[in-house]
């Protein structure tokens, strides 16, 4: 029995199909091996090293032709979206869709943000010890708090035993640093020491996290991301004892990414793993507590740092913040120079103005 040429043809190509697809299936398992190497701080050999680049450039060219840049995604940010809903969840920074945390926990970040003083290396009150503020996360995150110190060193009225130390370092995304053996927290701790201070006298952070290629419809990837979270404040916790406010912050917007590394709409709902994870301390979760009178500490008390999300041009309406295409580098998903000095202003507008930083972050 003879085929016709429609159907060989259809076999042939369903067959380049599936072996297309076993490939895709090898070169996934070979990229997740390595990627495993490197979160448990293992380098990865040249060859490694070479496969994954190559992989990364083709899968990221097929990216750029299939998600053009878009200077607006229609989506709206969470204070301006308010009481409103997104995928069936309530939007706004806090719980009640609002914009400021409920009395109660704001009192408590109050009472902890005058508790904070400078503190010798052994964690004792001391005249000439310091306040540690470090930065927790990714290559975004160091980028951008590097911004920070320099916008802070010229800076005045700020606190002068107050010290910033950027721990946040690249490729570290949230996956890693929910790992307590990864070798991200030995990183952090060699740059406390380069600038003369000691894990017992950190008292503040600020986390900016993300995880690398998502790609599950929401909730998904923001669920894990805020497990992630939780772990890493879990991590803060136990590595410095007394660290007492941290502040969160989700991603800067990424509809100009030309790369799957965190694209829209997963750099937007970044913002949701953030407003979980503060209304879980809030609802009393038990692996966020920070109050030693509701039982065990495991984390610091916790609360939305600067919101860095815009619609790109179309920006916000809480403060006409707006990200342009220079304000992202060439992959449209790290800031460039501009981008790093909005977001290093936002922050230290924000450690300037909110009530529990001001007590520790200004001089007196």
């Amino acid at each position: 029995m003879k085929l016709g040429r429609s159907l060989l043809a259809g076999i042939l190509l369903g067959t380049l199909a599936l072996a297309a697809q076993g490939e895709r299936q090898e070169e996934q398992r070979r990229i997740q091996e390595i990627q495993a190497k490197i979160k448990q701080g293992v380098q990865p050999t040249q060859e490694e090293r070479q496969f994954f680049k190559e992989v990364q450039a083709r899968r990221r060219a097929e990216y750029a032709r299939e998600h053009p840049p878009r200077e607006s995604t229609g989506l709206v940010p969470l204070p301006d979206l308010g009481n409103g809903t997104y995928s069936g969840e309530q939007a706004g920074l806090y719980p009640g869709g609002e914009s400021v945390a409920p009395a109660p926990h704001w009192k408590a970040g109050l009472k902890l943000a005058r508790e904070i003083v400078p503190l010798d290396t052994e964690g004792r009150r001391a005249k000439d010890g310091w306040i540690v503020l470090l930065s927790i996360g990714m290559s975004n995150t160091t980028m951008e708090f590097q911004a920070f110190q320099k916008l802070a060193a010229d800076a005045n009225g700020l606190n002068p035993r107050l010290k910033i130390v950027d721990g946040a370092q690249g490729g570290q995304t949230a996956a890693i640093t929910a790992n307590p053996q990864s070798h991200f927290w030995e990183v952090v701790s060699e740059r406390l020491g380069a600038a003369g201070v000691a894990a017992k006298q950190v008292e503040a952070a600020w986390i900016k996290q993300a995880n690398a290629g998502p790609t599950a419809p929401f909730p998904a990837e923001a669920k894990k991301l805020e497990a992630d979270l939780v772990e890493t404040l879990h991590n803060l916790h136990d590595k410095f004892p007394n660290l007492k406010i941290t502040y969160l912050s989700s991603r800067i917007y990424a509809g100009y990414a030309v790369t799957p590394l965190n694209p829209e709409p997963h750099a937007y709902e970044t913002a949701f793993a953030v407003k979980w994870v503060i209304a879980g301390q809030m609802a009393g979760k038990p692996g966020l507590n920070f109050d030693p009178r509701k039982g065990t500490v495991r984390a610091p008390w916790t609360a939305w740092g600067p919101c860095l999300w815009a619609d790109g041009v179309k920006g916000r309406r809480q403060d006409s913040l707006v990200w342009l295409r220079e304000d992202l580098a060439e992959d449209g998903t790290h800031p460039s120079m501009s981008g790093r000095e909005k977001v290093a202003k936002l922050l230290l507008d924000f450690f300037r103005s909110d009530a529990t930083a001001r007590p520790w972050f200004l001089a007196k």
